[in-house]
C-alpha cells in the first residue's frame, strides 16, 4: 500500500522515533548511503517559493544515490495553461518519479494529490495548513538537544495565525505530552480551529499564561498555556494572571507570513524581536532558540553566535530527517508498529460546499475535488473540512433520506448515518433542496 506523508498525524508516535534513529544513523555518515535509493526519483513539484524545504528533500535524494526532477517555478509549467493539481500528479507519479515533494498555496492541497497520485505524495507545505516534514526536523532537533519530547515546556512566539509550521508542530507536541505556551503577535493568536482540535484530540485546555518571567519578548501579547500533562494542577489553578511560566526548554520564532495576510492584516504595530536582552531572563536561560527560516527582524544577529541558538543546526538537521522519510515512503526502510489508521471522511452530497475557507483546495479547484467532511462531534454536530479542517458553515443539518432538518444540536441526528447527512446554510437553501423542518 502507498504510504503518503499528507499531515504529521500521517506518522504513530513510534514511528517517528524510529525515524529519529535512523535520521542518527544518515547524520553519522551521510555520504555513506548512496546505494539506498539507487536508480529512484524524486520530484519537487512547487507552486510556491522554497529555499531550505526544496534543496533539504533534493539533498536528501541525492545523498540517498537517487535522482531528483525539479519544477520549481511552476508558474512557467502547465499549470499556468490550466493544467488542474491532480493532472499534474497523475502525470508526474505516472513514470517520471517514485515520489512527489508537493508545495502548495491552497490549504488541503496535499491530501487532494494524496488521492490522485500512483505514487507516494510527500506535503512540503499546503497554505497556511500543515507543514509535517518541518515539524519532523523540529522534533528531531528536540530529540538532539534534549534527548526526549515528553514533558517539555515549548514557546511558540510570532504569527500563530498564519504559520502553517506552528500548526503542524503544536499538534504533534501535544501527541508528545510537550507543554505549549503561545505567545502571539498581537492579533495572530493560534486559529480556533487548531486550539479546538487540540483540546478534542489530545485533551489539551487551554489556559492564560503568566509569562512576565519572558521579560520584553511577551510584551503585550495575551500568552495561552496549553498541556496534556497536568489536568489535575490545572484544576487546582486559581491564579488571575495565568499559569506561571518557570522555565522554558525551547522557544520557537516565527516570522510575520505576509504573503497570506488577509486584507487589513498586518497593522501598525511592531512585531516582536528576540535580541540579546531577551536571551537574558532566566526562563531562558536554558532554553534552545528555533526558528523554521527564513528569517526577517524577529531574532537579532546578535544572538547567532549563542549557543542556544540552534537554527542554522536546525535547518542542517532537515537533511537527515528526510533521507530517512524518503526512505521509509519508498520502501528501503521499515518503521515498527502499524500507521495510525486514517480519519473516515464522508462527501458532501447534497447542496454547496459548505466550507467556508476561500484557500481551501475544494474552492480552489472545484473541477476535480469533491468536497468530504470528517464529524468532529456527534452532540452538538460539528464537523470539519476533510481538506483543510476549518469547520464547516451551516445553521441546519438535514437527513438525505427523511428530507426533515434539525439544529446542530439536535439529538435526532446521532441517529442520522454521516452519508446521509446534509449542511444547510439556512432555511431558506434548505427550502430549496425541498428539507422541511422535523416536527413540520
Amino acid at each position: 500500500m502507498i504510504r503518503h506523508l499528507v499531515s504529521i498525524d500521517d506518522l504513530s508516535l513510534e514511528e517517528i522515533q524510529a525515524l529519529f534513529a535512523w535520521a542518527d544513523r544518515f547524520a553519522a555518515d551521510p555520504r555513506g548511503q548512496s546505494e539506498m535509493c539507487r536508480g529512484m526519483i524524486a520530484a519537487s513539484v512547487f507552486y510556491e517559493p522554497s529555499t531550505r524545504t526544496r534543496l533539504s528533500f533534493e539533498s536528501a535524494m541525492l545523498r540517498l544515490g537517487g535522482g531528483v526532477l525539479t519544477a520549481a517555478e511552476m508558474t512557467s509549467s502547465s499549470a499556468v495553461k490550466g493544467e488542474s493539481l491532480a493532472d499534474t500528479v497523475r502525470v508526474v507519479g505516472g513514470g517520471y518519479a517514485d515520489v512527489i515533494v508537493l508545495r502548495h498555496p491552497s490549504e488541503g492541497a496535499a491530501r487532494l494529490a494524496a488521492s490522485y497520485s500512483p505514487v507516494p505524495v510527500v506535503n512540503a507545505g499546503d497554505g497556511a495548513h500543515e507543514h509535517p516534514t518541518q515539524t519532523l526536523c523540529d522534533l528531531y532537533n528536540l530529540h538532539v538537544e534534549r534527548g526526549h519530547i515528553e514533558g517539555l515546556e515549548v514557546v511558540l512566539a510570532g504569527d500563530l495565525k498564519y504559520s502553517r509550521t506552528v500548526h503542524s508542530f503544536a499538534y504533534a507536541l501535544a501527541r508528545f505530552g510537550a507543554g505549549i505556551v503561545c505567545v502571539p503577535q498581537p492579533g495572530f493568536e493560534m486559529p480556533e480551529y487548531v486550539v479546538r482540535r487540540l483540546r478534542e484530540e489530545f485533551g489539551v485546555e487551554p489556559v492564560r499564561a503568566d509569562t512576565r518571567r519572558l521579560g520584553a519578548l511577551a510584551g503585550e501579547s495575551d500568552a495561552m498555556y496549553l498541556t496534556p500533562q497536568k489536568p489535575h494542577q490545572l484544576s487546582l489553578f486559581t491564579d488571575a494572571r495565568g499559569w506561571e511560566l518557570q522555565h522554558v526548554d525551547a522557544l520557537y520564532m516565527t516570522r510575520p507570513q505576509t504573503e497570506r495576510f488577509d486584507q487589513g492584516d498586518g497593522g501598525g504595530g511592531q512585531y516582536m524581536r528576540l535580541d540579546r536582552r531577551d536571551m537574558a531572563a532566566e526562563s531562558l536561560r536554558d532554553a534552545v532558540v528555533m526558528h523554521p527560516l527564513p528569517r526577517r527582524d524577529e531574532i537579532s544577529s546578535d544572538i547567532d553566535e549563542d549557543p542556544r541558538s540552534i537554527y542554522f543546526k536546525q535547518a542542517a538537521r532537515g537533511v537527515p530527517i528526510r533521507m530517512a522519510l524518503l526512505s521509509a515512503l519508498m520502501g528501503k526502510i521499515e518503521l515498527p508498529g502499524g500507521s495510525p489508521q486514517p480519519v473516515e471522511s464522508w462527501p458532501v452530497s447534497v447542496g454547496a460546499n459548505p466550507c467556508p475557507n476561500p484557500s481551501c483546495i475544494s474552492r480552489t479547484e472545484p473541477r476535480h475535488v469533491e468536497p468530504r467532511f470528517v464529524l468532529a462531534s456527534r452532540q452538538p454536530l460539528r464537523a470539519r473540512c476533510a481538506y483543510c479542517s476549518r469547520d464547516l458553515l451551516y445553521s441546519f443539518v438535514g437527513c438525505s433520506t427523511t428530507q426533515r432538518y434539525h439544529p446542530p444540536g439536535s439529538s435526532a441526528l446521532r441517529k442520522v448515518r454521516p452519508d446521509h447527512l446534509v449542511f444547510l446554510s439556512d432555511a431558506d437553501q434548505a427550502g430549496l433542496l425541498e428539507f422541511f423542518p422535523a416536527g413540520g
